[in-house]
């Protein structure tokens, strides 16, 4: 061979890879916009769904060629074929389940990973796009060996369908142009055709949210379980999309608390992985004071059946909107006529006259603010704590004090407080019980007032410590009783979850932040409650912060049947449900000497102290034992009459615990809260009150009294015994779910707690 003939030689081999080169330039550049690069995840999980899944995933890569299927005239380009090609795969399962990331692990994971992987949306699939046209080459011709993935089958056009099938079973098809010489084909067009036929060795995986048979049957079948059927992986996803999110954040990866584990767990999650992904970034997003836990308050999901029976209040009346947005609620209130009304009555109650009948401080609080705060209830639940002076000169104090000092507040120690701040609470009340019992707080004026400035002491330590209202979302013994009759109330604040999750991405309400479109500036939600994530009213003070920040009005305030969640959403709490029979026993408490009468012993053993002390502790926990021993009871009967467990039924004495404690303090409101001009007059009449220049007027005033007849007072304590009865029994028997004659021991002590109540109060 002479030089020219191996110069001539050499330049058709670097022709032939510059044409190779350059085919292949190509290719990459129309498969790019199609094309999947890697695998974004693996399966996660250790349940032994997620261990077949990845089990499945293994046996599909190693899936061996199909020798039955080898083409007997591979269509001829640059890169060359042999005509063989694996199995089609079939994946289907609900939406979110990263299917398309199984069908990437499947191809990377196989002998095709140098492959290239693409995909390509069946709804929007053309079968121009697919097989090309005359002599403009298709998505199959330039794969060649590749893996297409066909994502959302389902919904491939009617017309497709037989291509697609066609594909799936011999790997050929015909550009489109070809189809079309002849309607009616003749021996020769027929030869012509099958000339012009093409064979793909492309591997192909088939996605579809439903099992389609026309498409399953000539394929390895992978069904993906849904995230609900998985809740032992919910730990490890959670974790798994934490440390993806804080590397991009560039922030240490937080701690998920168990009650938020417990939450998610809870939760079917119709969006799967995707949903669940998206929940943990938003509470990402939202985290704020407390850097290394990730607590329940962050995450909302919630089933639908919470949002049934709800009236949005604010759409029906603008004018209540209004108002709630305006700086009157609750500033001015609360600075302008609370701050000064408080600091009036704790000074009477230190420095004017100490009974009842002679100071209209301790006549407010006993006859008046114990009334009503227990029939608002039922009504606006929590609404108190929004006027609260408590908070009001902690707020005032932590806004002095950094003014003073400006730092930084320390971050709530959530874990600690989600444990034991509710005994502590619990343990506060019980004190205050017993303190008032013992040294009659009710007609003692100055020890009303110190218990005032002592749970006022308690908000202003703790608001100088800590950011925001902590006292009040954990230790308050004054909010845990609002809390947890506020579960009773027919209104409820509430978000649109749809539109925090697809509109908000500021967390306003939540967080706090400068004005946005409508939504005004705010600090944020004074007890850390996004109003998405509320599933009861217990943590909600009803301030309307959330209202006044969020610019999508996406905030409701909603009327709904009283007391809902507990029978739908409601996740029982062990202090709560001790705080509750503590209220039950407070009842008793209140009752001591016709107790003792009734059961036969003289009144006059509480004239001993400690002896009094002792009877008193086993009033408050008389009624949590007796309801304690009913469900043991239960629990020894055949096994056709047990129930839900002690905790859960135990909030169906909710009611008459509410409505037994207002039939108490009724008889002081009905007679002693209509003397409460008279006894003003008197107050101001005492020589260190005493007002000269309306002296004349005010010595008359103290004759002023309305009092209720006492037949009267006796209706309307009965009445609200009988109906804290009857709500009872029908808020147990939707909690319990079963009928009646499983849950006839709880009803039981029911009737028997009622005719108790009632035989201490009207007989």
């Amino acid at each position: 061979m002479d030089a020219e003939d191996q110069v001539r030689q050499l330049q058709q081999q670097l022709d032939a890879v510059s044409a190779k080169f350059e085919y292949e330039q190509q290719r990459q550049q129309v498969l790019l916009p199609y094309r999947i690069p890697r695998v974004r995840r693996g399966v996660i999980g250790t349940s032994r769904y997620a261990q077949r899944l990845r089990q499945s995933v293994r046996q599909a890569s190693q899936l061996p060629q199909d020798s039955q299927r080898r083409a007997t005239k591979p269509h001829a380009n640059p890169a060359g074929n042999d005509g063989s090609r694996p199995s089609p795969i079939f994946i289907f399962g609900e939406p979110g389940l990263n299917k398309d990331n199984l069908a990437a692990l499947i191809h990377f994971g196989s002998i095709n990973r140098r492959e290239p992987l693409i995909q390509v949306d069946c709804a929007l699939l053309k079968a121009v796009d697919l097989v090309g046209r005359g002599d403009r080459p298709g998505l199959l011709e330039w794969l060649d060996r590749g893996t297409l993935i066909l994502n959302n089958i389902q919904e491939l056009p009617h017309e497709l369908s037989p291509l697609v099938q066609q594909l799936l079973k011999t790997g050929a098809y015909q550009p489109l142009a070809e189809q079309s010489i002849a309607t009616q084909p003749t021996a020769s067009t027929a030869a012509s055709l099958e000339d012009s036929r093409r064979y793909s060795p492309a591997w192909i995986l088939m996605i579809a949210e439903k099992s389609l048979g026309q498409f399953a049957k000539p394929s390895q079948v992978i069904k993906v379980p849904p995230l609900r059927v998985r809740k032992a992986d919910i730990d490890d996803q959670v974790a798994y999309y934490l440390r993806l999110s804080c590397k991009k954040r560039q922030q240490s990866q937080p701690e998920l608390t168990p009650e938020a584990l417990r939450r998610l767990q809870s939760y079917d999650f119709p969006g799967n992985l995707t949903e669940l992904e998206n929940l943990v970034e938003r509470a990402l997003g939202q985290q704020c004071g407390c850097t290394d836990l990730l607590t329940a308050d962050v995450f909302w999901s919630v089933g639908s059946r919470t949002k049934r029976f709800r009236w949005n209040l604010l759409n029906a009346y603008p004018a209540l909107r209004r108002f709630l947005n305006s700086d009157w609620w609750p500033t001015r209130i609360n600075y302008g006529f609370t701050l000064g009304l408080y600091t009036l009555v704790v000074g009477f109650l230190l420095w004017g006259p100490q009974t009842r009948d002679t100071n209209f401080a301790l006549n407010l609080f006993w006859a008046w603010w114990w009334p009503l705060i227990l029939l608002s209830f039922p009504f606006v639940g929590r609404l108190w704590c929004s006027v609260c002076p408590f908070m009001i000169y902690g707020e005032l104090v932590q806004t002095i004090s950094l003014k003073l000092w400006p730092r930084e507040l320390l971050p709530w120690p959530r874990k600690w407080a989600d444990r034991w701040g509710g005994w502590i609470l619990w343990a506060g009340f019980a004190l205050i019980l017993l303190w008032e019992e013992l040294w009659h707080l009710e007609n003692t004026a100055y020890l009303s007032g110190w218990l005032l400035i002592i749970i006022t002491a308690g908000a202003i330590v703790c608001s100088l410590l800590f950011e925001r209202r902590f006292w009040c979302r954990y230790l308050c013994p004054i909010g845990g009783m609002n809390g947890l009759f506020a579960k009773l109330s027919m209104t409820e604040l509430r978000a649109q979850q749809g539109i925090c999750a697809a509109t908000c991405n500021t967390y306003h309400c939540y967080k706090g932040g400068l004005a946005e479109g409508e939504g005004q500036a705010t600090g944020g939600c004074p007890v850390y409650s996004h109003p998405a994530q509320l599933t009861d009213n217990r943590n909600c003070v009803l301030c309307m912060t959330c209202l006044k920040a969020c610019p999508h009005r996406s905030v409701e305030f909603n009327l709904r049947p009283p007391g809902i969640e507990l029978w739908t959403s409601h996740e029982p709490l062990s202090y709560e449900v001790a705080l509750l029979y503590l209220l039950a026993g407070a009842v008793l408490l209140h009752r001591l000497p016709e107790a003792l009468d009734l059961i036969g012993w003289s009144p006059r053993l509480l004239d001993n102290f400690w002896l009094h002390a002792g009877i008193s502790v086993v009033a408050l926990v008389l009624p949590g034992a007796i309801a304690y021993l009913a469900q043991i009871l239960v629990k020894l009967l055949p096994s056709s009459l047990k129930t839900k467990p002690f905790q859960t039924l135990s909030y169906g004495y909710l009611p008459l615990v509410l409505f037994a404690s207002l039939a108490h303090y009724l008889h002081l409101g009905l007679t002693e809260g209509g003397q409460v001009v008279g006894i003003a007059a008197t107050t101001f009449t005492a020589p260190a009150f005493r007002l000269h220049s309306l002296h004349e007027f005010l010595e008359g005033a103290t004759t002023l009294r309305f009092m209720a007849d006492p037949a009267v007072v006796a209706f309307l304590q009965g009445g609200a015994l009988v109906a804290g009865a009857l709500l009872s029994m029908v808020l147990t028997q939707k909690i319990a779910m079963q009928p009646l004659r499983k849950v006839i021991p709880q009803h039981l002590v029911i009737l028997g707690a009622t005719g108790l109540f009632w035989q201490l109060m009207m007989a």
